[in-house]
């Protein structure tokens, strides 16, 4: 089982947990347990669909026994009026896993959606859009890859795979000069082949960093279309260069023109709007 598999396992298992809490007593209620039933997944909005193979573990987890059919895969255009997919099931593992399997596909369409309208505005271009780690408190495993099936890219899942030296970093430690060599030292040392990425905040600083050969990728924060060029050219190819801050739909191509080779943007996740769809029971 890979790492993603198994962090997905974990995911579903705490919010069933959560959702469940020492029983479903609606369904407990009124349904006998062996009752089987069929429900299909409505598209009520238009987006790009996510979360289909999540909702697919969701019900297996549930009840190993679960039939899905897929008719819609993640990534594809949906429509409203479509049907995503069929499962075939206990009546009580489709009515425990309901909400799990709405509240995830419907927030991941979203965000695989406005991800895609990012991308689709920087068409022909070389430069590739990062999420973030502005992310739900354990969500960003989803999160992050409804961006993927977006057509974004992620950036680093957490603090644990990538050195990220930002403004607090850098005046904590004394300075761009010290924050760089200190964490350089740490890699060597401590977690080779560590990347190391280092938060500039003007031209200064960017001349400052190219010079120190102990970097990975300079992040250009809050720079402008016009600024960013300047610092690519400062840094000429000799280390990744990411831009940041202020990025929209309205202006991101201005950004992207500039040769940048990354473009952040935390609103990917946090001003997605969730996308409408429904389970619905079907009768025969």
């Amino acid at each position: 089982m890979s790492d993603f598999d198994e962090q997905l396992r974990i995911l579903i298992v705490s919010a069933l947990q959560e959702d469940i809490g020492d029983g479903d007593h609606s369904t407990l209620s009124c349904i006998p347990a062996t009752a089987r039933g069929k429900a299909v997944l409505k598209i009520k909005q238009d987006g790009i669909l996510a979360g289909v193979d999540v909702a697919a573990r969701i019900f297996a987890l549930k009840d190993p026994s679960s039939d899905i059919r897929i008719l819609k895969k993640d990534g594809e255009l949906m429509r409203s009026g479509e049907i995503a997919f069929e499962v075939e099931s206990t009546v009580h593992a489709i009515l425990m896993a309901e909400r799990l399997v709405l509240n995830t596909m419907q927030r991941m369409s979203g965000i695989a959606t406005l991800t895609a309208q990012y991308v689709g505005k920087i068409t022909g271009l070389p430069a590739r859009i990062l999420d973030t780690r502005k992310t739900t408190p354990n969500f960003r495993l989803l999160e992050k890859e409804a961006v993927r099936i977006g057509g974004g890219y992620n950036h680093r899942m957490g603090l644990y795979d990538m050195i990220m030296l930002k403004d607090n970093h850098i005046d904590y430690a004394g300075g761009l000069d010290k924050a760089i060599q200190r964490a350089w030292e740490y890699v060597q040392t401590v977690k080779p082949g560590l990347k190391i990425e280092v938060e500039t905040r003007n031209l200064e600083e960017v001349r400052q960093a190219a010079l120190t050969g102990k970097i990975d990728r300079i992040m250009l924060d809050n720079f402008t279309p016009e600024a960013i060029r300047e610092a690519v050219k400062i840094i000429g190819g000799r280390y990744e260069t990411e831009a940041s801050g202020g990025i929209n739909l309205d202006n991101i191509r201005e950004y992207a023109v500039t040769g940048v080779d990354f473009i952040s943007v935390g609103a990917l996740i946090h001003q997605a709007q969730s996308l409408d769809l429904s389970l619905k029971a079907v009768n025969g």
